[in-house]
């Protein structure tokens, strides 16, 4: 707790940074790298001696580490995307505007092998294909020009790992230094590689002679703790993987990585909201009284809470200064857009529109957000929120868990996927991701879930509470979206300790808890059954989502058998 405390420092008061603020910060860094040129260029001649030595040779210019002023000239110079009016760099993707799952590939080497929980989610590719694939994008490198980004993962110093991104556009390499921590000069000239990423997204795969699905591929070597990205712009293919890789090696650590945002309060009390994408998990943990921690990828250790990353990834489709002010600050210079559609003649986005996609985003440092917690470090939390938008709107909006609950839930993973977050998703579907990000997990996800319970048991203060996001009053299609501002109401309860001497009723069919009341909240819609027109199609509805999720969980034959209990009634 010595660690984390120091670390905390005095985080746990508002930070306000104006806009001012924020452009001299980037002009400084811009300053500083025009100052240190001698540096420079010793970092140059290391960069390019470290590229020889995973193979690299005879490429154009190497750009080591550019800061971001420079960075949006490049994208601008190379034609790679467009200022908006707030000065942020606007992009298009293609036609990859989301992650592409089943393009995503673990080498199946001997030292993780028996580790991997093989399934449709991790698909093996034999070591061979691999350095096919990976003497095909040395081949593609050569004479080109790169961009490196080194930086870190893990906010904690006890857990961070050194992380260096290679990529061919300009603003990928902003994307990565925007999402990931930055190093001081001291830490540059010392940095240690331990994650590489090489994007080249100019480089389609054969999927005949790679072994691959399509022309686009991200293949994963654990054992070599390298990257390949081919055939897509979708910057957030970086990050995910990333973050698979955090997902298998932090576990050697003895910490959970976790698929969540956390924010802190000014006493010291920590939330996590996991969920999948669209789920609201940086909507909610972007709180103007709180401090946000992260919005995206955490570890839980035995000191507490850290972020993963050093940036956001926010969803922006339909963003509104109203509903999300923090967020609509932040994109500002510096920050990139992607696949957001832009006036031509003023550069004012247009957040409504969804032509390119529904998974339009925006990418941002963590302190462009006014009351971050800029350490990324939290304390053990208080209040754990597990998010899920259900499309057959039947469950309640919000529902305490007992630790038995959290961790069937947490296994179960229930939401539905939402329009553009992969490709080929138009409308809302039932799915079940265990830990709420099944695809980025490669190891057993009960081993994850005893980890969660473990942590449970040693902090008995820690309240889960299961929000609804989704819909309500009937399924998609014919009830409607839950309140936003019903929902803050809800979360802003939880955190609040506001539930703590509310009496609850289990609900007949999932069994978890419901309030009888939440201040700001009517208490008709608490109960979902309520909000139906017809009871009796409410019940047959709850049934078959129930039906679901016992069915579901039969794959976790080694779960046990006070977890599947605490699973809803399949009468």
């Amino acid at each position: 707790m010595d660690n984390i405390a120091q670390l905390l420092g005095n985080e746990l008061q508002t930070l306000h940074m104006s806009p001012q603020s924020q452009y001299l910060l980037e002009r400084r860094e811009a300053s500083t790298y025009c100052d240190r040129l001698t540096e420079d260029e010793l970092w140059y001649s290391r960069s390019i001696e470290q590229l020889e030595q995973i193979g690299i040779t005879n490429v154009g210019r190497v750009y080591h580490n550019l800061p971001v002023p420079e960075l949006v000239e490049h994208a601008l110079a190379r034609g790679e995307g467009i200022l908006t009016d707030s000065g942020a760099l606007a992009v298009e993707t293609g036609k990859y505007t989301g992650r592409s799952p089943k393009d995503k590939f673990l080498v199946d080497e001997p030292s993780s092998r028996d580790d991997i929980d093989w399934n449709k989610d991790n698909v093996p590719i034999s070591e061979q294909k691999f350095e096919q694939l990976y003497q095909r994008v040395l081949s593609y490198v050569q004479g080109r020009d790169l961009y490196v980004f080194d930086g870190y993962v893990g906010a904690d110093p006890k857990y961070r790992c050194g992380v260096r991104v290679i990529t061919e556009l300009a603003f990928q390499n902003l994307f990565a230094h925007q999402l990931f921590l930055r190093p001081t000069t001291a830490e540059l000239s010392e940095h240690k590689v331990d994650f590489t990423v090489i994007a080249v997204p100019g480089l389609h795969g054969d999927p005949k002679t790679n072994g691959i699905n399509s022309e686009t591929f991200i293949v994963l070597h654990l054992a070599k703790k390298l990257v390949l990205i081919g055939g897509t712009r979708y910057a957030g293919e970086i990050k995910k993987s990333i973050f698979t890789l955090m997902n298998y090696f932090m576990t050697k650590q003895n910490v959970l990585p976790m698929h969540c945002a956390a924010n802190i309060d000014k006493h010291g009390h920590t939330a996590l909201f996991f969920g999948l994408s669209g789920t609201g998990k940086t909507t909610l943990s972007a709180d103007p009284e709180r401090s946000l921690i992260g919005d995206d990828e955490h570890g839980w250790s035995d000191e507490g809470i850290f972020n993963f990353e050093g940036g956001c990834y926010a969803k922006t489709i339909r963003l509104s200064a109203e509903n999300e002010p923090q967020i609509w600050s932040a994109l500002r210079f510096g920050a990139l857009l992607e696949n957001v559609v832009v006036d031509p003649e003023t550069r004012m986005p247009n957040y409504d529109d969804d032509r390119l996609t529904e998974n339009t985003r925006a990418a941002y440092p963590l302190r462009y957000i006014p009351n971050c917690a800029l350490s990324g470090i939290g304390t053990h939390p208080k209040t754990i929120i597990l998010l899920t938008a259900d499309a057959f709107g039947v469950l309640p909006p919000i529902a305490k868990l007992t630790r038995e609950q959290a961790m069937y839930h947490f296994l179960s993973g229930y939401t539905s996927k939402l329009a553009g977050t992969e490709r080929g998703i138009t409308a809302p579907q039932v799915t079940f991701s265990a830990c709420f990000g099944q695809v980025f997990f490669p190891l057993p996800p009960t081993l994850y879930a005893e980890m969660l319970g473990e942590r449970l048991q040693q902090h008995p203060e820690t309240s889960v509470y299961l929000v609804n996001t989704g819909w309500s009053g009937g399924p998609y299609g014919v009830g409607h979206r839950i309140s936003l501002k019903h929902t803050r109401a809800m979360v802003s309860a939880a955190l609040d300790g506001k539930l703590d001497k509310v009496n609850f009723k289990p609900h007949p069919i999932f069994k978890v808890l419901l309030p009888e009341k939440v201040p700001g909240v009517p208490s008709k819609i608490l109960d979902p059954q309520n909000t139906w027109d017809d009871p009796e199609a409410y019940t047959q509805q709850a049934e078959e989502l129930a039906r679901r999720f016992v069915e579901n969980f039969k794959q976790f034959a080694d779960a046990r058998k006070e977890i599947v209990e605490a699973g809803p009634n399949n009468s």
